[in-house]
């Protein structure tokens, strides 16, 4: 018995040891290369398929030099207002989202952009204490290793933004039918107002919800000026 609870020890010891390495090294691969398919995106195809119907997966890798600052700004604005201040996570918000959520309120979550990214790029969708302790560990090793710039690059390029579309290139084609360098301050915001539920909620033609959100990202906007790394 001791034989084989030391035999379980050593392997639980070499899988920590290489999962170790592989994330550390795919971490610091990634901070160079283009990400050419995520988990969500694979998850949601499957979703797609077991539900009888045809998956569709709209991406296309570009620079963040090809994607409009309109777009960038707005989801800076929308989802996380101190990226460029926080080393990963912004402990006041998910303070206010932990409260809210003890109330019994709908509330944001309180994720940052770099918390998002680690959960598209590497992890799985669904929420559990264990995918949040990945998540926080994987946060970690981009603010290290990555840039602003190239959070922000990763962030654009994996997030969802309709159904089966990820990235702002798609996101760009799909809504507006335009190049993600020539998005304007309002489609950058319509694309933006989206993001919480981007299967539910549609970029043109929206809800009144949807409409309001795109004013207010309008109006961030304009006090966010120049970004830091522009």
């Amino acid at each position: 018995m001791k034989l084989f609870f030391k035999k379980i020890k050593n392997w639980i010891i070499k899988i920590t040891i290489w999962f170790f390495i592989i994330s550390i090294f795919s971490v610091i691969l990634f901070r160079w290369i283009p990400i050419p398919i995520t988990p969500l995106m694979i998850i949601r195809s499957v979703e797609q398929l077991a539900n009888g119907e045809k998956a569709v997966l709209s991406h296309q890798w570009v620079p963040l030099s090809k994607i409009s600052n309109n777009l960038a700004k707005a989801v800076i604005v929308s989802e996380d207002q101190k990226f460029i201040e926080h080393f990963g996570f912004d402990f006041e918000a998910m303070e206010k989202a932990f409260e809210g959520n003890q109330k019994g309120r709908k509330i944001k979550g309180g994720s940052t952009i770099t918390q998002q990214t680690a959960k598209n790029v590497f992890l799985w969708p669904q929420r559990s204490y264990i995918r949040k302790g990945f998540e926080m560990y994987f946060t970690f090793l981009i603010e290290a290793f990555w840039s602003k710039q190239r959070i922000l690059e990763v962030y654009l390029n994996s997030i969802e933004m309709g159904n089966g579309v990820y990235g702002a290139e798609a996101a760009a084609q799909h809504w507006f039918r335009k190049p993600a360098a020539k998005l304007t301050r309002y489609e950058a915001a319509s694309i933006a107002a989206i993001l919480p539920n981007p299967r539910k909620y549609k970029a043109t033609n929206s809800s009144g919800y949807v409409e309001r959100r795109k004013n207010w990202i309008i109006r961030q906007m304009g006090y966010l000026g120049q970004l830091k790394f522009e």
